[in-house]
C-alpha cells in the first residue's frame, strides 16, 4: 500500500496568555506523538509547522489555532473551516489555565481528533435490537481526555487516545489494546472525566453525552463556541470559513484591548 503524504498542519498562536517561547516545545512533542504513536495505530501522519507571528499559514494547510477562550473564537471569526475550506482545530488555552488543565493536552486532543475525523461527521453504529441502535461520534480522545491519563513526551504532557479497536463492539474485554496508555480494557470504555457523543437513531432527541456511568445527559450536546461538539451538532450548511490570519491577529489585539479596558473599569468601580 502506498504511503500517503503527511497532512500539513499550520499551528497558529492567537492567544494572549501563551508566550511565543512556550509553543515550539509543544509543537515538537505533538509532531513526535503523531508520527511515532498515532500513525502506527491509525495510519495517518501529519507535518506540523509553527506559523511565525504576523505571517500567514500556507495555502491548503489545516489549522490548529491557539486561542484564549470560546468567546474569542466567536469574536475573532475562528469559525468552522479555514479560509480555504480545510479542517480547523481550536485550543482554548486561557480556559485550560483557568481550570488548572494543561493546554498541551488539549492541543494534542484537538490535533488527533482533527486527523481522525476532519469533517466532524464520522460515526460508528451499534445495533442494540431490530430497529434500534446508537451512533457514536468518531472522537479518539474524548473517552480518555483527562490530564491524569495523558503521558509525557520529554517535558510536554500530551493526551491519551483510543485505538480503532475501541470502536469495535465485537471485541471481548481485555482481548486487545484499546488505548495508547492501556487504561481502557473494553470497547466504548470511558475513563473518569471522559465521555462520548451518542445519538439514538430512533429517539429523535439528537446528540447527547454519555459519561463513565453510562448515563446519557439530558441535554443535547452543544459545547463551547467553535468546539468540535458544537460543530457536530450544527448543520454543515451553517459552517462558516475563518478570516485570514493577519485579520485574526489584528482583531486579537483589539479583543485584548477591550478586555483590558473592561478590567480597568471594574477596578475603578
Amino acid at each position: 500500500m502506498p504511503q500517503l503524504a503527511p497532512i500539513q498542519i499550520a499551528v497558529i498562536n492567537a492567544s494572549t496568555v501563551l508566550a511565543e517561547s512556550e509553543i515550539p516545545p509543544v509543537v515538537a512533542a505533538l509532531q513526535q506523538q503523531v508520527t511515532h504513536d498515532f500513525r502506527p495505530a491509525w495510519g495517518i501522519d501529519a507535518e506540523l509547522t509553527l506559523v511565525p507571528a504576523g505571517s500567514e499559514p500556507a495555502r491548503g494547510a489545516w489549522w490548529l489555532s491557539l486561542l484564549d477562550d470560546s468567546d474569542q473564537a466567536g469574536a475573532l471569526g475562528y469559525h468552522d473551516l479555514t479560509l480555504d475550506g480545510q479542517p480547523l482545530g481550536k485550543v482554548f488555552a486561557a480556559t485550560d489555565l483557568k481550570y488548572g488543565d494543561a493546554w498541551s493536552v488539549t492541543a494534542s486532543h484537538e490535533l488527533l481528533e482533527m486527523l481522525a475525523d476532519p469533517n466532524i461527521n464520522r460515526t460508528v453504529f451499534c445495533q442494540k435490537a431490530p430497529g434500534a441502535g446508537t451512533l457514536y461520534a468518531y472522537e479518539v480522545a474524548d473517552a480518555c481526555q483527562a490530564d491524569a491519563f495523558g503521558y509525557k513526551i520529554g517535558d510536554v504532557l500530551v493526551s491519551d487516545f483510543v485505538f480503532p479497536a475501541w470502536f469495535e463492539d465485537f471485541r471481548a474485554e481485555g482481548s486487545t489494546q484499546f488505548d495508547r496508555e492501556n487504561h481502557i480494557h473494553k470497547p466504548f470504555g470511558l475513563l473518569e472525566g471522559g465521555y462520548i457523543g451518542a445519538y439514538e437513531v430512533n429517539s429523535g432527541s439528537g446528540w447527547h453525552q454519555v459519561t463513565p456511568e453510562r448515563i446519557p445527559a439530558s441535554v443535547t450536546i452543544r459545547g463551547n463556541v467553535g468546539s468540535r461538539r458544537e460543530r457536530r451538532a450544527t448543520p454543515r450548511y451553517q459552517w462558516l470559513p475563518s478570516k485570514p490570519h493577519r485579520e485574526i491577529m489584528r482583531q486579537a489585539k483589539l479583543y485584548r484591548s477591550r478586555l483590558e479596558k473592561i478590567l480597568e473599569r471594574k477596578i475603578a468601580a
